[in-house]
């Protein structure tokens, strides 16, 4: 419960924290410092040997690996990750797996892992939950790792929402012809660090030893780049996903449970209606607020 000791610090912060958490395993592991590796569902056979070895290589170096029990790369992360250090947050009751191809290894995870849900015990997951799991997933995290992703996919979302948080965003890239690839190529042209392995996401955030469990919300740079790294982005410059979140930001700091009219919202934004409508699309398909008759808007609590 929130407001407990056991209440993970790295979520406490967050202005939409669950006031309740429910888990399976060792709570302990939520005290640690954590990275997410998240990803495709139908990963390639080289995207599935990346989370692997991310995984494992993390796992050596001291940080418990989050990810989503999907199939895929979520799936290959938790695995690498065993046993123990990794956590599982799952969009439905954390007593009911999904997928089921995923039994075996969700009941490995509870063993020596940990499962996570905000959601009550029983209930089966819906559309509208995969979202709210995916701000658990980079809420918990320092960082997310997108290792596969198509252009349109649930893994951007939570590089959208770990940005909106304040967490560092890391891609894998991919070739240019596999459109699995085309989301991460698109975050690292975006301003996401390229990363090419563990030793990567260890030099942008430190040793585990000296990671704290919550990062600040404007995470100082790195001391010093390696010259063969592409440099990372500084907190505050401005990138195209940088200038996202903030405008994310922007649009939900003027909406409440009360709708407003859409027209009304764009000109407080002093805003073209064509630079904000995408935007409103896609924090509509994030779950953040909802269309209205009569061209109303209102945000989701």
């Amino acid at each position: 419960m929130r407001g407990m000791d056991s209440y993970p610090k790295s979520l406490a912060d967050l202005a939409d924290a669950p006031p309740l958490l429910w888990a399976i395993g060792d709570p302990a592991l939520m005290a640690r410092p954590m990275v997410a590796l998240v990803g495709a569902r139908n990963a390639s056979s080289l995207g599935m040997r990346m989370a692997r070895r991310l995984a494992a290589d993390l796992r050596e170096a001291g940080y418990v690996v989050v990810s989503g029990l999907a199939r895929g790369i979520d799936a290959a992360a938790h695995d690498a990750a065993l046993p123990g250090a990794t956590i599982a947050v799952q969009a439905g009751g954390v007593d009911h797996i999904y997928p089921q191809e995923n039994a075996s290894l969700a009941t490995r995870i509870a063993e020596t892992g940990c499962r996570l849900s905000e959601q009550a015990m029983g209930l089966a997951p819906q559309a509208r939950h995969f979202p709210l799991r995916n701000r658990l997933i980079s809420g918990l995290a320092r960082a997310v790792v997108v290792v596969e992703a198509a252009a349109r996919s649930g893994s951007l979302i939570t590089a959208r929402t770990a940005l909106d948080q304040g967490r560092d965003v890391f891609a894998i890239p991919g070739h240019p012809f596999d459109a699995r690839a085309g989301g991460c190529n698109q975050l690292i042209r975006d301003g996401a660090t390229l990363i090419r392995s563990a030793a990567d996401v260890i030099e942008a955030l430190g040793p585990a030893s000296a990671a704290p469990p919550a990062p600040p919300a404007h995470p100082a740079p790195p001391a010093a780049e390696p010259p063969t790294v592409p440099k990372a982005i500084a907190p505050g410059a401005e990138t195209p996903l940088r200038r996202i979140a903030a405008l994310h930001r922007q649009i939900l700091d003027r909406l409440g449970p009360s709708p407003v009219a859409e027209d009304q919202l764009i000109r407080d934004l002093c805003l073209a209606p064509s630079e904000v409508a995408p935007h409103l699309t896609t924090l509509e398909l994030d779950g953040k607020l909802q269309r209205q008759p009569g061209g109303l808007i209102a945000r989701l609590t």
